[in-house]
């Protein structure tokens, strides 16, 4: 079995063990996907069908990821294997969310839907609430939608119903929460949509509720596993029961030391009772760390020990001791910033900026470290801005969406009047509210015209591929028209546009095709910013929240004082939400592969006013012949002094 040769003992003894339940605790950068992968491949060898496993983990990135792996491996002939792989015949690796999207399409019917049903995304969600909130004369500035979203959210990942949370209502903000939610459900329904959060939800209560169905995908995925198992929520741990047969042939991976999604509903109990769910569990622990050097993992681990709420282990690396840890004393944000930038172009006399990312605590620290770079003509990229998150690709998704669902009234009011067709909001709630015969015939024209603009679209997604029909809207719609006579923004949003035929085409060969292209549109997340984009390159500037499951070979780690990280509001939190701070601190350290960088500034300015600023706690954690000091003065004293 040349596919085992190249894992370390406690990998291997992870893919040969392949009946009943199995607890993999990987540390950071301990090979998790590879084990995984391989285990995997050693089902198939063992002559399970490989449609018979279920892999599902949290992103896009990790998903195509362990999908690619696991085909290359078994395409390999050097492996000593080589299957025939199609769509039918492969595992099914998947996030959470596709998942759901899978069962409910295959099982629409028993909930009122179609297999056409509308996708809301976080933006359209919140667009939905503000409308709610308007016709209730809810200020949005005293109850900001975002916050109301996340609760509405929170409560669906507990999997709380608005029944039940209606119940159990003991403020003045959850009655307007209930107030919301209630008006959301029915707008929802209207279109016939669900949220992300309703992906989980409904497809649970699918299983729950229909036994055949559940037995059906027990009996179709008998070998289940689960990525991340730390950061599963409430419906995303129901979920995980129901899909495990009566065998038990579950294998979870995860790390107690990287769950920092609590305030997204993950539980780290899940992992941490994972023994008591499945008494028969075998437990593996992969310590050995493949990416960083013997300082970094030194760090970590004086770090991440302190906490209690964990699965106890030690990292080891057999890599190179490495080079200190650099901790900058910075004067202020502005020193801060350019000590980084100075450092940086440093680094690239050797190395691509792709090798480097900056992580910072909280969003507002990048403008400072951007205008830095800028000075420097450094090339970066800030994490977040998602490629099916721009307007204009926003557009044409909403075109494809308002086709196959007429029903879908968040799509239809976002492309009505793009391009310009005169219909204005007077015009449109007057069509929403079903008063269309009392508008003037002109208008009553202009708005046939369009819905046969989407019956066109319909019809031409029936016999043309993905990316032939979004060229097809790109054009019939008038967008084009519209944007190649305008301004230079215009036609960079028109060559945005172009390179969504480009990315479609991947979908032309695939069953379903346009509902593929639809599903990862909607599901894409903040780290798929880095795939669509890895073409421009740059330095990676990003939260360490987002960094997770990333690695560079350089790190800088920012603003890390007293209140901003660890951040404020865990001063008064419990000691779940101060270990949770300490974990993040943890997964930053555990991004870098060559040599980290901590900094922080003696005075910030936050709200518009200056402060001084402690230390973090954190720093104090590390031991200090692991580190070297530095300072970064004004820019009135340019030079850096080494202490």
């Amino acid at each position: 079995m040349q596919y085992i040769d190249s894992l370390n003992d406690k990998q291997k003894e992870a893919v040969l063990y392949t009946e009943g339940p199995l607890l993999i605790v990987a540390g950071a950068g301990a090979g998790k996907t590879k084990t995984i992968t391989h285990r995997i491949i050693h089902l198939i060898h063992q002559g399970i069908n490989p449609s018979s496993i279920l892999a599902v983990t949290f992103t896009n990135k990790a998903a195509k990821e362990m999908r690619d792996r696991v085909i290359n491996l078994l395409e390999d002939k050097s492996h000593g294997l080589s299957f025939p792989i199609n769509h039918s015949s492969a595992p099914f690796v998947s996030t959470f969310h596709s998942l759901g999207v899978h069962i409910i399409k295959e099982n629409a019917h028993l909930i009122g839907l179609t297999k056409h049903f509308s996708i809301i995304d976080e933006s359209d969600a919140i667009s939905i609430i503000k409308d709610i909130m308007k016709q209730h004369d809810i200020d949005p500035k005293q109850h900001e939608p975002r916050k109301i979203k996340s609760a509405i959210s929170k409560a669906k990942g507990d999997f709380i119903t608005l029944e039940n949370y209606r119940g159990e209502v003991k403020s003045s903000q959850q009655s307007i929460v209930a107030l919301i939610w209630a008006g959301y459900e029915s707008r929802l329904k209207k279109e016939k949509g669900l949220d992300f959060d309703d992906l989980l939800l409904e497809s649970v209560l699918i299983l729950r509720k229909f036994p055949e169905i559940k037995n059906k995908y027990q009996e179709r995925w008998k070998y289940v596993h689960i990525d991340e198992y730390q950061d599963t929520n409430e419906v995303q741990y129901e979920m995980t029961k129901l899909l495990v047969g009566k065998d038990q042939n579950i294998c979870v991976v995860g790390d107690t030391d990287q769950n920092i999604y609590s305030w997204r509903g993950a539980n780290i109990k899940n992992m941490l009772h994972f023994e008591k769910d499945y008494p028969n569990t075998k437990i593996i622990m992969l310590e050995q760390n493949y990416r960083s050097t013997a300082k970094i993992i030194e760090a970590a681990n004086s770090i991440i020990e302190k906490n209690q709420y964990r699965v106890p282990k030690t990292l080891f690396t057999k890599n190179v001791e490495g080079e200190q840890i650099v901790v900058c004393e910075a004067y202020d944000e502005v020193s801060e910033a350019d000590f980084v930038a100075r450092e940086i172009d440093e680094l690239l006399k050797e190395n691509k900026p792709e090798d480097i990312a900056i992580l910072y605590r909280a969003n507002f620290q990048s403008r400072v470290l951007e205008e830095s770079l800028l000075g420097k003509q450094i090339p970066y990229q800030v994490l977040g801005v998602k490629f099916f998150d721009r307007r204009e690709i926003k557009d044409i998704i909403s075109y494809i969406k308002a086709s196959l669902n007429k029903e879908s009234l968040t799509d239809i009011k976002r492309i009505i009047n793009t391009p310009t067709r005169g219909i204005g909001k007077v015009t449109l709630t007057k069509l929403f509210a079903g008063q269309f015969i009392d508008l003037p015939a002109s208008m009553q024209e202009k708005i046939n015209k369009f819905y046969l603009l989407l019956e066109s679209i319909h019809e031409y997604i029936d016999t043309h591929k993905p990316s032939e029909v979004v060229r097809f809207i790109i054009e019939k719609s008038g967008i084009e028209k519209e944007l190649s006579n305008g301004t230079n923004e215009d036609m960079e949003r028109l060559e945005n546009m172009k390179e969504l035929v480009t990315l479609s085409i991947k979908y032309d060969n695939q069953e379903d095709g346009i509902e593929k292209l639809l599903e990862d549109a909607s599901l894409s997340s903040d780290q798929d910013s880095l795939i669509n984009k890895e073409k421009t390159g740059g330095v990676r500037l990003m939260t360490v929240h987002a960094s997770k499951g990333l690695e560079f070979k350089y790190v800088f780690v920012t603003g890390l004082e007293q209140d901003l990280f660890p951040h404020a509001r865990t001063g008064q939190g419990t000691k779940e939400d101060k270990e949770e701070e300490r974990r993040l601190f943890y997964v930053a350290l555990t991004r870098a592969g060559k040599k980290l960088f901590l900094t922080y500034a003696s005075l910030r300015t936050i709200f518009g006013m200056k402060q001084v600023n402690n230390p973090s706690e954190f720093i104090y954690d590390i031991p200090t012949h692991l580190t070297e000091f530095t300072q970064s003065h004004s820019r009135s004293g340019e030079k850096i002094v080494y202490l």
